[in-house]
């Protein structure tokens, strides 16, 4: 499943079509659901998008994996260094403080106010949102297939690409055609629709402000996108 971005009107029916296409067609073995990361920022939700996501992941007859976004590093890097917070607002972290009852500084130079609202974070987040956050995995290796959040380096062996490259790599990646050793399935970089090439699946639709999100059915040979469109745009 492509980027949430705290848009959790989408993502409860994208859960539910998922089912509502499990129960049509049932996958010849246990079905497994791969997040790709940003959960947080720039939608109105992001609390409740981790909620459900944990829900999921303890539910029994779906696993289900979470990986690591780069606006998930951006609130660890803030709740550890309160002067960051400027930077993240300007990537949309403001609609996740809101999320949980803090109110971002009026003034973003005000260093104070920032320490004071990390304060505030760690008061309120829940010490299951907290592990949640510091414990996504980089990447997963199923099959064919291999998922990560934004991509990887081209030419670089899999035990030796870095975390930086694993969550914001850009046009290196997507101008690369490969083959990368396996079909890289991935989102951060959103696109009007889901592209499916023969090396790479990028399934960010811009949910946060389109409210279109993609989700992709990967089954041997089959590729089938499964996708929702939320009615209220943001950003």
């Amino acid at each position: 499943m492509g980027d949430v971005h705290g848009r959790l009107d989408a993502l409860q029916p994208l859960i539910r079509a998922i089912a509502d296409d499990m129960e049509a067609a049932p996958p010849p073995e246990p079905a497994l659901l791969v997040f790709l990361g940003d959960y947080v920022d720039r939608g109105p939700d992001s609390r409740g998008v981790v909620d459900l996501v944990l829900k999921m992941r303890a539910a029994s007859g779906l696993e289900t994996r979470a990986l690591k976004g780069n606006h998930e590093e951006a609130l660890l890097q803030f709740l550890a260094e309160p002067s960051f917070g400027a930077t993240w607002m300007e990537h949309g972290g403001g609609p996740t403080l809101v999320s949980y009852g803090v109110q971002p500084p009026p003034t973003r130079t005000d260093n104070d106010a920032w320490a004071r609202a990390r304060d505030e974070l760690e008061r309120v987040l829940p010490p299951e949102h907290r592990a949640f956050y510091e414990t996504l995995e980089l990447m997963l290796d199923v099959g064919d297939y291999a998922f990560v959040h934004a991509g990887v380096r081209p030419g670089i062996a899999w035990d030796q690409q870095t975390e930086r490259d694993l969550l914001w790599i850009r046009q290196e990646f997507l101008q690369e055609k490969g083959p990368f050793g396996k079909v890289i399935v991935h989102g951060h970089t959103p696109t009007e629709e889901a592209q499916l090439t023969r090396h790479r699946l990028g399934i960010d639709t811009g949910c946060y402000a389109t409210g279109v999100l993609t989700a992709v059915r990967l089954q041997d040979a089959d590729q089938r996108l499964i996708q929702v469109k939320a009615e209220r745009r943001f950003g």
